[in-house]
C-alpha cells in the first residue's frame, strides 16, 4: 500500500470527522443556541450545500496547481473553519463558518480520488479510493463518538477545537509523504476540462449519488434523538452506539471497494437495493433499544458499501481531461444528497409524521437513486447494442 494512500487517509479522517460529528452535538447546539432541533440539523445542511458550491468551483479554479498544492490548501482551510466553528457566539455565525469549513470538502475528496487511483494498477482504483475514503469511516468510528463524548462533558466547541487540532496535524501529514508529482499533473484546458458536463452518463451517475445518498441522512442527520427519544436509550449511551455505526461503515467501504473492482455499475445497484431495504426496515425496529442498536450497525455497511461503487462509475464516465472536475462533483453531489436528507427528515418531524416515520421517506429517496441507476444501465446497454448496427449501416 503506498504510504501516499494513508496521508491522503488522514486528511479524509479530519474532514470527515468535522462533517459528521454534529450529529452526535445535535441536542447541545440546539439547547445553546436556542434553535430547535430541525434548525440544528440544517447545520448539516448548510455545510453539505457549502461542499456542492465548492466542490466544482474550487475545482476549476485551482486545476492548474499541483495536485498536492491544493490538497494543502483545502486543509488549511478547512482548519480554519473549524476554528470559526468553536468561536461561533450563535448559529448564524456558526452556520457560517460550517460552509466555510465546507468550500474545502469537495474538491478534497475529488482531486484526492483521482490522486489515490493514480497510485495504484487499474484493476485497483476501486480499492484505493475506498482505503482514502477509510478516513471517513475512522472519522465516524472514532472521531465522531469522540466528539460526542466530549460535547457531552466539556461542550460542543470543545469538540471542534479537538477537530482544529486534527486539522493541523494532517496538513504535517499531508505535507510530509503526498507525492510532489508534476508530470501527471499537466492540465487540459479549460474547455475539455467542462466538456465532461455533455456526457449524459456523468449527470445520470451524480443523479444516483444525490438521490441514493439523501436517504443515509434523512435518518443519520438526527440519529440522536431517533436513539434517545424513541429506542429509549440515555445520551452517554449514543457515542458507543455510534462507535458500531463506525465499524459497519468500514465494513462497508471494504466490501464496496471489492465490489465496484469487479464491475462498477452492477456494484451500484445491489448496494443501493441494500441500503433502501434496510432504510425501510428502520420503523420495524427502532421501538426497543437492542434492534435499534444493530440497525444503526447495518445501515453503516450498507451506507458506506455505495461509496466506492458510486464514486467510480463517475469516474468512469468521466475519463479523460475532465476528470478531475466530474471527482468533485461527485463530491458535491454525495454532499447535495446528505443536505436534501437533512432538510426533508427536518420537514418529516417538523410538520409531517414524526421522527419514527424517517425511514419510510429515506427509503423513498434512495429507491429513487436505484430508479435512476437502473434507466442509466438501460441506456449504456441500448447504445452498446446500437452501436454495431450503427457501424454497419
Amino acid at each position: 500500500m503506498p504510504i501516499a494512500l494513508l496521508a491522503l487517509t488522514a486528511g479524509a479522517f479530519g474532514i470527515g470527522t468535522t462533517e459528521f460529528v454534529i450529529m452526535g452535538l445535535l441536542l447541545q447546539v440546539a439547547t445553546d443556541l436556542h434553535t430547535t432541533i430541525a434548525g440544528a440539523g440544517l447545520l448539516i445542511s448548510g455545510y453539505a450545500l457549502g461542499v456542492a458550491v465548492g466542490a466544482p468551483v474550487l475545482t476549476v479554479m485551482t486545476r492548474k496547481l499541483p495536485r498536492k498544492t491544493v490538497l494543502l490548501a483545502l486543509m488549511v482551510i478547512f482548519t480554519l473553519g473549524n476554528a470559526a466553528c468553536a468561536l461561533a457566539p450563535n448559529y448564524v455565525t456558526l452556520m457560517a463558518a460550517r460552509v466555510l469549513t465546507a468550500l474545502a470538502h469537495g474538491t478534497f475528496f475529488g482531486v484526492g480520488s483521482v490522486v489515490a487511483a493514480g497510485l495504484v494498477p487499474a484493476d485497483k482504483r476501486a480499492s484505493a479510493i475506498a482505503i482514502m475514503f477509510t478516513g471517513l469511516t475512522a472519522a465516524t468510528l472514532l472521531g465522531v463518538p469522540a466528539g460526542a463524548w466530549l460535547g457531552l462533558h466539556y461542550g460542543w466547541r470543545a469538540t471542534f477545537w479537538a477537530v482544529t487540532a486534527i486539522g493541523a496535524l494532517a496538513i504535517a501529514v499531508l505535507a510530509a509523504f503526498v507525492p510532489s508529482s508534476k508530470t501527471a499533473e499537466q492540465p487540459g484546458s479549460l474547455r475539455d476540462e467542462l466538456s465532461v458536463l455533455a456526457r449524459p452518463q456523468v449527470w445520470l451517475g451524480l443523479a444516483m449519488t444525490v438521490m441514493g445518498y439523501a436517504g443515509v441522512f434523512t435518518v443519520f442527520t438526527y440519529i440522536q434523538p431517533l436513539l434517545t427519544r424513541l429506542a429509549g436509550l440515555s445520551e452517554g449511551a449514543v457515542s458507543p452506539v455510534l462507535l458500531l455505526f463506525g465499524g459497519g461503515l468500514a465494513v462497508g467501504n471494504i466490501l464496496g471497494g471489492k465490489l465496484a473492482d469487479r464491475a462498477a455499475m452492477k456494484a451500484v445497484i445491489a448496494t443501493l437495493l441494500v441500503l433502501a431495504v434496510v432504510l425501510g426496515s428502520m420503523q420495524f425496529v427502532i421501538g426497543s433499544p437492542l434492534p435499534a442498536i444493530v440497525f444503526v450497525g447495518v445501515l453503516g455497511v450498507a451506507a458506506f458499501a455505495t461509496v466506492a461503487p458510486l464514486q467510480l462509475r463517475v469516474m468512469e464516465m468521466a475519463a479523460g481531461a475532465g476528470q478531475n472536475l466530474a471527482s468533485s462533483l461527485n463530491i458535491a453531489a454525495f454532499n447535495l444528497g446528505n443536505a436534501i436528507g437533512a432538510w426533508v427528515g427536518g420537514l418529516v418531524i417538523a410538520s409531517g409524521p414524526g421522527l419514527a416515520s424517517l425511514g419510510w421517506m429515506a427509503a423513498l429517496l434512495t429507491a429513487t437513486g436505484l430508479a435512476i441507476a437502473l434507466w442509466s444501465r438501460a441506456l449504456e446497454h441500448r447504445g452498446a447494442a446500437g452501436r454495431p448496427a450503427v457501424a454497419g449501416a
